[in-house]
């Protein structure tokens, strides 16, 4: 098993777009080199690669990529043609990757594009992009027109026989439209709020037709799966978290960066070789939120030497997510930071279900009385109880979301918490005093 990438082996060869974007250099890169011949192994064959490489959507689920395409129906009819919808709405606080591939490599995930929908069958492509992504979105859509012009796209795409479209869709800057069903019907310009399942996208999705929602990143690896070989891609990362990945490093370090790396790589070794180490040293690291915002944070001790994949994250409470790795040293104030993603989670509901129209707003009133310590201890257990009440008691997952970080918090860090509490009820009590 391979613990840290070679550079003969990353996918994503332009990450820091020291080449140009367009159609000859990515062709230069590797890109759209004999598309027709991948394509000539089959859609069957294509889905059972992509299975044996054991990609896992790179999305924050992490269901088996391979599997989730395979529920796609193998003879879709005239009136009810199969579709792939792209998630590039990336609206994860902390999440920067998907608009580096789109900026800077943006045929690699429409040669992804073209495979992934060939081999489900799929009449069409729509990448939902995040509207705030104004330059990325330009970009995209030159790729997309330099792809039909050149034949790779459309009618007879890459010669393969197989006529193929792609759209590329703004979104108007919502979170909930990250969640699958939601993407869905913004898509067909509803609003977008998430959708009761079943049934699933697989056999009712995007204008009632078959849909696979996949990541970015999760389609424009598999080119470079086709080509290499599954083993070669399985012999990244640990059993059942194989690949390379895409980490996402922000907050305290001394060269926050976006990096290609391979799954499983312990924890200390991606900040010091790739973002400089922590700031103020190893010492000074208080916690870490390891997948994006909606995960669970794991205190410095925990994190130190864990595995940066999903079972090993899982294993200790929190979760890869999409490596959206937030490092917070000890100058954090971390009650007033989950407070804030409190809020974040509070405005972004879509007030579709009770317990998350209600008990966002309710977690982050309660969340900014503790972290001015205006509360009673007693208020931190009905907190925790509150969040176990949203908690998989919604449509989708943003009730979760919203729900983790709080219980991160009082699980790792509860004696700041009523240190708060004690201290102001000490200042109120001088002050009675005088």
């Amino acid at each position: 098993m391979e613990v840290s990438l070679q550079d003969k082996d990353r996918i994503f060869t332009n990450l820091y777009g020291f080449q140009p974007c367009n159609l000859d250099a990515a062709k230069k890169r590797g890109c759209w080199d004999n598309t027709k011949k991948l394509l000539q192994i089959g859609a069957d064959e294509i889905i059972e690669v992509v299975k044996a490489s054991g990609l896992r959507g790179r999305g924050g689920a992490g269901f088996p990529t391979g599997m989730k395409w395979s529920f796609m129906p193998k003879t879709p009819t005239p009136d009810r043609p199969n579709f792939l919808v792209i998630n590039a709405d990336e609206s994860e606080p902390g999440s920067c990757k998907d608009r580096e591939i789109i900026r800077h490599d943006p045929h690699r995930l429409l040669e992804g594009a073209l495979i992934a929908g060939f081999a489900m069958r799929a009449r069409a492509a729509y990448i939902y992009i995040r509207g705030e992504f104004i330059y990325e979105a330009k970009v995209l859509q030159a790729a997309v027109e330099e792809a039909y012009a050149a034949g790779l796209l459309g009618k007879n795409a890459a010669k393969s026989g197989y006529d193929f479209d792609v759209f590329v869709h703004r979104g108007a800057g919502a979170y909930i439209c990250g969640e699958e069903t939601a993407m869905i019907e913004s898509l067909e310009g509803k609003k977008g709020q998430p959708r009761l399942k079943p049934p699933f996208p697989a056999g009712a999705g995007l204008y009632g037709c078959p849909t696979t929602v996949n990541n970015v990143e999760s389609i424009a690896v598999t080119p470079t799966i086709l080509r290499r070989g599954a083993d070669w891609f399985k012999g990244f990362g640990r059993e059942n978290n194989a690949g390379t990945k895409l980490f996402q490093i922000s907050g305290h370090v001394n060269t926050p960066c976006t990096v290609e790396e391979a799954m499983s790589i312990p924890f200390r070794e991606l900040i010091e070789k790739h973002a400089g180490g922590i700031r103020g040293g190893w010492d000074n690291l208080l916690a870490v939120i390891p997948g994006g915002s909606s995960v669970p944070l794991v205190p410095a001790k925990d994190i130190m030497d864990a595995p940066m994949d999903f079972d090993g994250l899982r294993a200790l409470g929190s979760g890869l997510g999409t490596a959206a790795v937030i490092v917070m040293d000890k100058s954090t104030d971390i009650v007033r930071a989950i407070s804030r993603l409190s809020y974040f989670y509070k405005h972004e509901s879509c007030g579709q279900c009770t317990p998350c129209r209600e008990g966002t707003g309710w977690m982050w009133r309660v969340m900014e009385r503790l972290r001015e310590g205006k509360a009673d201890a007693s208020e931190i257990d009905t907190l925790f109880e509150v969040t176990k009440q949203v908690e998989g008691h919604t449509i989708c997952a943003l009730g979760d979301a919203a729900a983790w970080p709080i219980q991160g918090l009082i699980r790792h860090f509860r004696p700041e918490i009523e240190r708060r509490i004690a201290a102001n009820k000490d200042g109120q009590m001088l002050e009675a005093a005088e």
